[in-house]
């Protein structure tokens, strides 16, 4: 797994210092009278043997949806039976979260734990209001477990602030009725397309105007919107827009509107209305069509995981959500041990039951022929970048597909609008 920076420097750093303090301990205990054994909260745990005593209470603020509420009551039951710590939950919309925590952290009013979408984690950066975890031997053995780019979406500027309890992304819904044997490859899918797309009829739909959904397609051939280093830095001076391999594959995404395999104009509500009258063979799409598109199509409906190219899987966005310790906490490490005991195995398991959100835990098996191959897509997932920088690419980037699609060139087009998002980002440095 990948680990920040900052883990590993403090991980040496505290061996040194254990050294020393073994050296110097004779004489330490001459000149005080403090417990060898005192194990304030104010710091950082890295040793195992070096745990904190229990608080009676801890708190944490839960996204006010009733389904997300019903699974974190039953979990943190749970929680106190096993370790005997009270845990005192409060609905808080999560969108409200960060403004909440930003006044009620500094005098001592706020949860120990607080929840929050990934890509808002340059906002917490900035504003310091979540605690920079450390991890003990035994819990880094039970992170390993996680979902490593989900893992590290909660990590900003090689700190890691958060544990990842949901993962969002999306996969292929196939109307079995018009697609018998389902594509594994792009080229399959292609050859779909163009057998079935005739009138109103389409073989392969999808919104080939928002970046969302068309990431996997322009980044299947090396393509990338920032650089990032080993330890998942953005390089926001390097932007991968108009490179050769982003331009080559948005070449690709073109020549659908072309061939008219796509029609101009295609949008969600359009794609989705022929999808539910039996007149789409594929469409790309997230878990929340589900319900709607089950009603259209009954047994006719399947999902699969996006499609390979040249034997690798499609990377598609990801939506991360997770726990994050309040730094003004007087209890991090049990805090921690909430919200790493929220996202284990089992207690993932039974989110996903009640709240129906997939989980960042790997090992969730998932029992449900529809969203377990969302789930599988959720391993092939990369994070959307959690830069403040990225609110600069979304709307140049939908108006350079619009016109892509309406056949204009690539690299002009595309040059253009990498010049738009460098302007704009250094607007926001001054």
């Amino acid at each position: 797994m990948l680990k920040s920076k900052s883990f590993w420097f403090t991980a040496v750093l505290m061996l040194v210092l254990s050294v020393f303090l073994v050296a110097c301990g004779g004489d330490a205990t001459e000149e005080t009278d403090a417990p060898a054994d005192d194990t304030s909260e104010g710091t950082a745990e890295t040793g195992d043997d070096d745990i904190p005593a229990k608080p009676e209470s801890l708190s944490m603020w839960v996204n006010d949806e009733e389904q997300q509420l019903d699974a974190y009551e039953e979990i943190a039951e749970r929680f106190e039976a096993e370790y005997d710590i009270a845990v005192n939950i409060t609905p808080y919309n999560m969108l409200d979260q960060l403004d909440g925590i930003g006044l009620d952290g500094p005098s001592g009013q706020g949860p120990d734990l607080f929840f929050q979408p990934h890509d808002r984690m340059g906002d917490i950066h900035l504003q310091g209001v979540a605690a920079e975890l450390e991890f003990t031997e035994e819990q880094q053995e039970r992170l390993a477990e996680y979902n490593e780019e989900a893992f590290q979406s909660f990590s900003y500027e090689g700190i890691q602030y958060g544990i990842p309890a949901v993962v969002e992304t999306y996969g292929m819904f196939v109307n079995t009725d018009l697609v018998s044997d389902i594509p594994e490859t792009m080229d399959e899918v292609m050859e779909i397309a163009r057998d079935l797309t005739e009138g109103n009829q389409y073989g392969f739909l999808m919104n080939a105007y928002d970046l969302y959904f068309t990431y996997p397609f322009l980044t299947g051939n090396g393509g990338y919107i920032f650089a990032q280093d080993d330890n998942g830095i953005y390089d926001t001076t390097d932007i991968g827009l108009n490179a050769p391999e982003t331009v080559e594959s948005a070449g690709t995404i073109a020549s659908w509107f072309e061939e008219g395999l796509i029609p101009q104009g295609i949008d969600l509500d359009v794609m989705n209305g022929l999808f539910m009258d039996g007149q789409v063979g594929l469409v790309i799409n997230g878990p929340w069509a589900i319900p709607d598109y089950r009603d259209a199509l009954g047994d006719s409906l399947e999902i699969a995981p996006l499609p390979t190219v040249d034997g690798e899987r499609l990377n598609s966005f990801s939506g991360n959500k997770g726990w994050l310790v309040n730094f003004y906490t007087e209890h991090q490490y049990w805090a921690t041990e909430l919200a790493l005991f929220l996202t284990n195995e089992e207690n993932s398991t039974t989110y996903y039951e009640v709240a129906g959100e997939l989980p960042a835990h790997t090992e969730v098996e998932i029992d449900d022929a529809l969203m377990e191959p969302i789930f599988e897509q959720t391993l092939s997932a990369h994070p959307m970048p959690n830069i403040p920088e990225m609110s600069q690419v979304w709307e140049p980037m939908e108006d350079a597909l619009n016109f892509i699609a309406q056949g204009d060139d690539i690299q002009e087009v595309f040059d253009e609008m990498v010049q738009i998002i460098e302007d704009e980002i250094a607007i926001m440095g001054q």
